[in-house]
């Protein structure tokens, strides 16, 4: 059965990706707007009301109006923007992130996908919290390095522009300084902490792959547990899961001159978590690393099409 669907911006960074993820799906026939009227409202709500599913690939207030535009109880929207990570009524597209959650997906008509960063920090702190080993109210840190696509069009120019040559494009440039960004709320409410993590996003000189860095004190966990076993139990949580895979603890071989390879799950819908460890100090680092527009975006956007569908939820993903 083929299913007809239209990608609302497919002319943004991430509507490419999910358009070009849709041309080589063999349930998809793709509706295509004319680009002349892409702003024509009316028109707009014919494609949006005629499709099966619809992809919101919009800035956040703009996918919101979109929204608004679907009339037809049969139409089920996925959006991609932040524009509806925590409404009521919207179900957070991560399948991993709970069992039932599938199950969720696939009987909603409303279908919010997870941010970049806040895919890999959930996928890393959301199970520690569900399993008890972590308390909700631990101070939680995090540091996320991303390549500069994720900033959209504009900033991928400024990027690729040869002729810009100050010194602050050429290297890595944390932001959201004031403790402030639009994951957030997801973070926080996804995860199941009781406080906002304190978030730092580093945006760096290349095109895309993203890596968080969640340093954990192992004697503020609610169980006294080892590095080791943090991430058997990672491990475990996961251990049916197609796209996330725990690494063995400690994995010194899969580096690379002792450092890691933030771009290795680039062009795939995979997120890798890996788990370090000091036990002598008691501390622990989880570094997860994820295609900022794979499993970070157009990948997981098809993936929750998928489960919808009701087909193998990697047809079209690697």
């Amino acid at each position: 059965m083929k299913y007809k669907v239209f990608v609302d911006g497919q002319m943004g960074t991430t509507g490419l990706q999910i358009h070009e993820r849709l041309e080589k799906h063999p349930n998809v026939e793709l509706m295509m707007i004319d680009p002349e009227k892409k702003k024509d409202i009316e028109e707009k709500k014919k494609y949006l009301n005629n499709a099966d599913i619809v992809f919101l690939c919009l800035p956040d207030e703009a996918a919101r109006q979109s929204a608004k535009l679907v009339t037809n109880p049969k139409t089920k929207i996925i959006d991609p923007s932040v524009g509806h990570r925590t409404t009521k009524g919207w179900t957070y597209g991560m399948p991993e992130l709970v069992k039932g959650q599938r199950e969720k997906i696939a009987a909603s008509s409303r279908v919010t996908v997870p941010g970049c960063h806040a895919s890999a920090f959930i996928l890393s702190v959301a199970p520690l919290i569900n399993m008890r080993i972590m308390p909700n109210d631990y101070p939680v840190t995090v540091h996320s390095l991303t390549g500069y696509s994720g900033g959209g069009k504009n900033l991928i120019e400024k990027y690729e522009n040869k002729e810009v040559n100050t010194p602050y494009i050429k290297s890595p440039r944390p932001y959201a300084l004031g403790l402030s960004h639009k994951h957030l709320p997801e973070m926080k409410m996804y995860s199941g902490l009781k406080n906002d993590p304190i978030f730092l996003p580093i945006l760096s000189n290349y095109y895309k792959g993203l890596a968080v860095t969640i340093p954990i004190y192992n004697h503020l966990l609610s169980k006294k547990m080892t590095s080791a076993e943090i991430a058997l139990s990672l491990a475990e949580y996961y251990e049916e899961e197609r796209f996330v895979k725990v690494m063995p603890y400690q994995p010194m071989d899969l580096l690379f001159d002792g450092g890691f390879d933030v771009t290795a799950c680039n062009d795939t819908n995979k997120c890798d978590i890996f788990v370090f460890g000091n036990d002598e100090n008691g501390t622990t680092l989880i570094l997860t690393r994820l295609d900022n527009l794979g499993k970070g975006a157009s990948g997981a956007a098809v993936q929750n099409m998928n489960i919808i569908m009701g087909i193998d939820e990697d047809t079209s993903l690697e």
